[in-house]
């Protein structure tokens, strides 16, 4: 029996002029942390600005309304929110719908909304390439045209309705499903899914609810959340286990992020902690796990590699902490957000 341990151009200048703004700070481009409410009567995505002077700090600027609604997908998912390249993207739970964030200079607005495949459902995951969005939801894995939003290529439809998190290496992609399997969906030459996918043969110990993931060229990173093999690397459609710290600790690491050459970070939600784990290519060690005072939900690294942004909850608020990443993968806190009223969050990303 599993228990549930985790929390679960012009046309872009015309976007802009009709959406709402973040303002930044008055000198230079700022460092954003973006998140989401995942409200299901109305998602909202909330911007922060991080200041790294002095003592540090990070101030909401503005919440944006995505024009859509969150819901369902908090328990089990992570990579709701994402931003590459001057632009991002959440997904709408709960209106089928993925809505376009867009940078220009010192703000961050609102963009287009981009409706799903014909018959894809509850988009809970989103990845971006620098020509390419990637939604996986309870029906369907699809590729869209980026940033047009259109459908690109053929869909990939999923009989298993726990889709977790989709993530995109070099040449495949991967999304881990909840229900204890994951899947390998093959990469076209022009990164769009080719409509096929197979089932990762997953070892007896690494196979229990698989959560978060990341890539490191085309090796995937991911999380067994449920098991004591904390965390686990796959090359080649090969497994390698890696094990962490103790499972009766409450360490269930069930969020990834990828960081500088080999190094990962796992965020613990039972445990309330950062876990750092090391890996090449055939396996790893864990380091060290770093204290946090509420259940992580989600974590990511910066573009640059030298932050890394996690979403907490605790006493029944939401909370985005900031830590700095020295040259040995170390971290040191360096921010965390007052609460703003809002229960918990869901999906982080960095906007540099």
């Amino acid at each position: 029996m599993k228990i549930n341990l985790c929390r679960a151009g012009s046309a872009v200048a015309a976007v802009l002029l009709a959406t709402a703004w973040a303002a930044a700070g008055d000198f230079g481009r700022g460092v954003y942390v973006l998140t989401s409410t995942n409200n299901p009567s109305g998602n909202d995505v909330v911007v922060f600005e991080l200041n790294t002077e002095g003592t540090g700090s990070l101030n909401m600027v503005n919440m944006l309304s995505t024009g859509g609604n969150g819901g369902g997908a908090s328990i089990t998912n992570a990579g709701i929110l994402q931003f590459n390249y001057g632009l991002g993207a959440v997904a709408n739970y709960g209106s089928n719908t993925v809505t376009q964030l867009v940078r220009e200079g010192e703000f961050i607005g609102i963009g287009q909304t981009i409706n799903l495949a014909q018959g894809c459902l509850k988009p809970d995951s989103v990845a971006l390439s620098r020509n390419q969005l990637y939604v996986v939801g309870a029906t369907c894995a699809e590729t869209h045209a980026w940033p047009s939003g259109q459908v690109d290529g053929p869909v990939v439809s999923l009989s298993d309705h726990s889709a977790a998190q989709i993530a995109v290496g070099n040449t495949w992609a991967a999304v881990t499903m909840a229900s204890g399997s994951l899947l390998q969906l093959p990469l076209t030459w022009r990164g769009t899914l080719s409509g096929t996918s197979k089932s990762i043969p997953l070892q007896m110990d690494a196979d229990s609810v698989p959560l978060g993931e990341a890539f490191w060229g085309d090796i995937l990173g991911f999380t067994p959340a449920h098991s004591e093999e904390n965390f686990a690397i796959v090359n080649n459609g090969v497994e390698y286990p890696i094990p962490g710290t103790p499972f009766s600790s409450g360490q269930a690491p069930c969020w990834v992020a990828k960081g500088a050459g080999n190094i990962w970070y796992t965020g613990n939600s039972p445990g309330m902690a950062i876990s750092i784990f090391f890996s090449d290519g055939q396996g790893g060690a864990f380091y060290k796990s770093v204290p946090l005072p509420g259940s992580p939900t989600d974590i990511t690294v910066s573009p640059d590699g030298k932050l890394l942004a996690v979403i907490y909850s605790a006493g029944g608020e939401a909370y985005v902490a900031v830590y700095s990443i020295d040259g040995y993968g170390d971290l040191t806190a360096v921010a965390t957000s007052s609460s703003v009223g809002v229960a918990s969050f869901n999906g982080v990303a960095f906007s540099e």
